[in-house]
């Protein structure tokens, strides 16, 4: 819903900021989100006059241009098929910011001319959707005058959410009275407003238009007034300026009428040239199959569920949605009938639903306009008629009857603090509802008014004291824990998996949700999958995922072909794996896949680093950390040097991959880089590190739990010493720091491989390896033997893994 401040003051005096005003709107329930000053964006933007049109000598398309802006004139090349010499329109000078395409305008040669400017199209000020050719102003617009200054653009525009249960809010009349009642001003009368000394019918000549209603339950009143010789031109320049702010384009003043009063009161109404109607109209079910053009220049096909106005011969209206283009007004209209109908909402949305069809009368008629403002509103449309476009107003016809009861709730002033958590006087409560329209009698039976339907209850009448007194106003205060409710009930393991989530997420991995299900194809590569679905929805989605990994690779796949150039995905999810006996075994599984560039290209790297093994090893450790797993005592298994029953599977890389265990058996993950033909297989160009960390066989705490020891930093400063260990080219390394760690528990803290070398000095079959370890003193320092003892021992250790310690 959008709305001018201007606009808004037409029917709220105050003079209250822009500032407040915004405040205010959004503290009451009506969330302002956004404030629009076209006047700052098309301040660059002047009245300006063509003087002379001439073909461009090298397009046939284009235009060579004199523009007068004000300071003499220019060249300008201009494509638009409507610029001619006379034509006043607005011109946007080198220097402009196009508000379209944020493009900002230079002096520039098209096609061999120069051009100094633009002249410029609704479209490319936003002010509207036409494209066409460029703006037209009045011939008497003052050249040079600030475009926004003219048009009346410089009166901010408010976009607000109005809610589906806030019809009445979808007028500019509904949001000032209830800026009214939140004390931001005073609700102006409406007849005053109109310039009317009251809202009663226009006395006409003659009977009214022959229309009637044989659709109760879809159209249940269809109001209706004729004017005879009207002449249809341009909407006052009032009007128009107010529906260009919002964005609507004006067409002509009988249209514009109708458009005003939708956004004015919230009251749609329509119009047609009654030259084109042959017959009365009547409200009524259409006939499957029959068909509509509707202003849009779309043709509708409906069914026997749908409300149209209709004459003796087609179907003219899309009842409360949108007229047809047979019988819309043009300039040449002389005859008209105004139509102002109540539809029924829940009509109207199954209607629009079926269509596709949205307008501003279906958002108005689908939330419940006012059922007892249609004499008042045809009333003020007809005036409107005759003072911008003069004629004579037959009778009004009315047909139905609106649906206008009114129902009161008892209402007791102690709920806003028992219901609503805010102590309001009766004496203020009661002016909140007399101020927005309810009745109030001396009881407390308070009666909605008929323009707010969705008021069903004392629960509603409480919810308008505290909006308009103030949601801030109500303490926040704790809900008391009532006997009977529960604890919280995560489990250990939901508890596990959010830490592990938290820390996934910490380390920059992106978490995908992918489906359980993927395809037989998607699963081969994985060992194939076990559980197959009898009917699966897709075959895409046939068979419960052995591993976590094939839905992150076709998430991986997406976005690089999305031109992504990191991937880091992670799920937690669940494997699905035959039990021993025979059921399905869901497995706790975190899968995390890693492709393209792990640091992108830069001026020292040149291209980007991709991610390796290394960095899914990182991952792996880390988040093994964090879900409680002893990671300084897991071994680093991998086919190359513990058999291929060690390796992590047929899917991964047999040189570049590897397990993560407790113990030979125990496996907590597995890491490395997938297999070419599994990349092939997800049509995967580059190289992809992956993870998978099995939850469920990370070893569970004790029962009674365990809290880590306080830190106490050593009194006593480490002491640190370098191995370097010729060892068989096949031993792992992590083997060896395995074996150093395990020679003096009580005395050997850490230990790390530093480097590792082969080549010259080191004979064929071997390697080098340099390992630093480090030794934490207790309560008295090590002396020389004690530290000779250690350096034996660690010597020993390694010896007996094969290695050789170096001169």
């Amino acid at each position: 819903m959008k709305f001018t401040l201007g606009w808004l003051k037409e029917h709220l005096d105050t003079t209250a900021s822009l500032e407040h005003v915004v405040e205010t709107l959004t503290r009451i329930g009506l969330e302002v989100e956004g404030v629009e000053d076209a006047g700052a964006t098309l301040a660059a933007f002047r009245v300006a006059r063509v003087l002379t049109a001439a073909p461009h000598p090298q397009a046939d398309k284009l235009q060579v241009l004199t523009v007068d802006a004000g300071d003499g004139p220019l060249q300008v090349v201009c494509g638009a098929p409507n610029a001619r010499a006379g034509l006043v329109g607005v011109f946007g000078a080198p220097g402009a910011v196009v508000p379209s395409n944020a493009m900002v305008l230079k002096v520039a040669s098209i096609r061999g001319v120069e051009s100094n400017g633009m002249m410029c199209s609704t479209r490319e000020l936003e002010l509207g959707d036409d494209h066409d050719g460029i703006i037209e102003l009045p011939a008497d617009a003052p050249v040079g005058t600030p475009y926004p200054d003219y048009a009346g653009l410089n009166d901010p525009v408010f976009d607000v959410a109005i809610t589906p249960n806030r019809q009445d809010c979808m007028g500019v009349r509904g949001i000032a009275r209830d800026l009214a009642a939140a004390g931001l001003g005073t609700l102006k009368p409406l007849a005053g407003i109109y310039r009317q000394d009251n809202l009663d019918p226009v006395a006409g000549e003659g009977p009214g238009p022959d229309v009637r209603t044989d659709d109760a339950d879809g159209c249940p009143a269809f109001f209706a007034q004729g004017v005879a010789g009207v002449t249809n031109g341009a909407s006052p320049p009032w009007m128009a300026r107010y529906l260009t702010a919002i964005g609507q384009k004006p067409i002509s003043v009988l249209v514009d009428i109708t458009n005003f009063l939708s956004v004015d009161l919230g009251r749609p109404l329509h119009v047609y040239d009654r030259a084109t109607l042959r017959g009365g109209l009547v409200a009524r079910k259409a006939t499957a199959g029959e068909t509509v053009v509707a202003l849009n220049g779309k043709t509708y096909t409906l069914d026997a569920t749908m409300t149209v106005i209709a004459d003796d011969v087609a179907v003219h209206d899309i009842g409360g949605i949108m007229g047809g283009e047979e019988s819309g007004v043009s300039a040449d209209t002389t005859d008209i009938v105004i139509e102002c109908a109540y539809f029924d909402p829940d009509h109207i949305a199954r209607t629009g639903q079926k269509l596709q069809l949205t307008s501003d009368a279906r958002q108005r008629f689908e939330r419940g306009v006012d059922p007892a403002f249609l004499d008042e509103g045809l009333s003020i449309a007809t005036r409107l008629v005759l003072d911008h476009c003069g004629g004579t107003a037959s009778g009004v016809t009315r047909a139905g009857n609106p649906p206008l009861g009114r129902r009161a709730y008892a209402y007791g002033i102690d709920k806003a603090e028992t219901l609503g958590g805010l102590a309001v006087p009766a004496d203020r409560q009661r002016a909140i509802f007399e101020s927005l329209g309810f009745g109030v009698d001396a009881v407390w039976n308070v009666t909605p008014p008929t323009w707010r339907r969705d008021i069903d209850g004392p629960a509603d009448l409480v919810e308008e004291v505290i909006r308009i007194e103030g949601i801030d106003k109500v303490a926040s205060v704790p809900l008391p824990r009532v006997p009977g409710v529960a604890r919280p009930t995560a489990t250990p393991e939901q508890k596990l998996e959010r830490r592990v989530r938290r820390a996934a997420a910490a380390r920059g991995l992106d978490e995908a949700v992918t489906w359980s299900f993927v395809s037989e194809a998607q699963a081969a590569p994985f060992g194939g999958g076990t559980w197959t679905l009898a009917n699966p929805i897709s075959e895409d989605l046939k068979v419960m995922r052995p591993s976590m990994l094939p839905g992150l690779l076709s998430a991986a796949q997406r976005n690089l072909a999305s031109h992504a150039d990191s991937v880091r995905l992670f799920e937690i999810g669940r494997r699905y794996l035959p039990g021993r006996d025979g059921a399905s075994h869901e497995r706790a599984t975190v899968g995390i896949v890693l492709t393209g560039d792990r640091r992108p290209r830069g001026w020292r790297e040149g291209r980007g680093v991709a991610f390796d093994a290394y960095d899914a090893k990182a991952e792996a450790i880390a988040l093994l950390g964090v879900a409680g797993a002893p990671v300084d005592n897991l071994q680093v298994m991998g086919p190359e040097s513990n058999g291929a029953a060690d390796g992590a599977g047929e899917a991964w890389h047999p040189g570049q991959s590897g397990t993560l265990r407790l113990g030979p058996k125990t496996v907590l993950a597995a890491f490395g880089m997938l297999h070419p033909r599994v990349r092939k297989a997800f049509d995967l160009d580059l190289p992809v590190a992956a993870v998978e960390l099995y939850l469920d066989a990370i070893p569970a705490k004790r029962a009674n739990g365990f809290m880590r020891p306080a830190y106490a930093p050593p009194a006593l400063q480490s002491v640190t010493r370098d191995f370097a260990f010729l060892v068989p080219a096949d031993l792992a390394a992590d083997a060896l720091v395995r074996a150093v760690r395990g020679a003096d528990k009580k005395a050997i803290v850490a230990a790390r491989v530093f480097d590792v070398f082969t080549g010259q000095g080191v004979e064929d079959g071997m390697k080098s390896v340099a390992i630093e370890v480090v030794l934490q003193p207790g309560d008295k320092s090590f002396t020389d033997e004690e530290l000779k003892a250690i350096r034996a021992a660690i010597v020993a250790a390694a010896e007996k893994q094969g290695a050789t310690l170096r001169g």
